[in-house]
């Protein structure tokens, strides 16, 4: 098998495809990143080249193969905690807030999980919140995970991880309390596990079958589409959000100039946005 380079046309049919099938937008300067992962899959695929895979891949028909490229060409770059202060925040103000609410249920949508360490993350921090304010928060608990690709949902199920992806992020103190060691790999206690449940799901695509949410995390996730896309996509998010409802972006993230359905709101952990009452 031969290693090709995508001509620039190729690569613009291949942005366009992307575009329209998950609403990533590649700019110009990934073409040698796109090249490299697509020739990996003419290997796994046992294509000779990667015109020939394309050629397979602008029939429709090979739903692995349309998967795998949306997995290759989605970073699924995550760890436990990232960036601390979203978790800072929901165990300081956003679970007190709702503890004197006493909601019947509080919903929580981690976006584009990954392998659910956003989503477990979440998990503990509600667990240590219960455990330094006992029935504070003794109400119903649900985190739903959702991503477009099928193969790290597989692993946020599982919740079964290796030493390299369980260090970063992860201190040794909880890594023991909410995980356990089998053969040489760690499980998620199911104290832990239980109020997360995953589904795939393209945020391009409706979110009706969801239900509402209280919190929704979409974290380093809007920088990869379009103006156009943003926009509905936090729109969309607007109208699952409960009134009052918070929403955490990634640190370079906002809705401002997207939609005008969010209002900042500054806690000293950092910045998140909150349904506005008109909206």
């Amino acid at each position: 098998m031969t290693e090709e380079i995508l001509s620039t046309q190729q690569y613009d049919v291949f942005r366009h495809f992307l575009a329209e099938a998950c609403g990533i937008v590649l700019g110009e300067n990934k073409h040698y990143l796109v090249t490299s992962r697509l020739n990996r899959l003419t290997k796994e695929f046992s294509f000779p080249t990667i015109s020939a895979m394309l050629d397979t891949l602008a029939l429709g028909t090979n739903k692995q193969l349309k998967e795998r490229i949306i997995d290759a060409m989605t970073t699924n770059e995550t760890s436990w905690f990232r960036d601390t202060y979203p978790y800072e925040i929901m165990r300081h103000e956003l679970l007190p807030h709702f503890a004197k609410k006493k909601p019947s249920a509080l919903r929580i949508w981690s976006a584009a999980c990954s392998t659910g360490q956003e989503a477990y993350s979440i998990s503990m921090t509600i667990a240590e919140y219960q455990m330094a304010n006992p029935g504070a928060l003794s109400t119903f608990v649900e985190i739903v995970g959702t991503d477009i690709s099928p193969t790290v949902l597989k692993i946020a199920r599982e919740a079964v991880y290796d030493e390299i992806n369980i260090i970063r992020g992860l201190s040794e103190e909880r890594r023991n309390r909410y995980l356990v060691k089998e053969n040489e790999k760690w499980k998620m206690r199911d104290a832990i596990k239980a109020p997360a449940r995953f589904a795939e799901l393209n945020l391009l695509n409706s979110y009706s079958l969801l239900g509402k949410f209280d919190i929704i995390f979409c974290r380093n996730v809007l920088i990869y589409f379009s103006t156009e896309s943003k926009t509905d996509i936090l729109n969309r998010m607007a109208q699952i959000l409960n009134p009052g409802g918070f929403l955490i972006l990634g640190g370079s993230e906002s809705p401002t100039g997207y939609s005008p359905a969010y209002e900042m709101v500054r806690y000293k952990q950092g910045v998140i946005y909150r349904l506005k009452d008109t909206w």
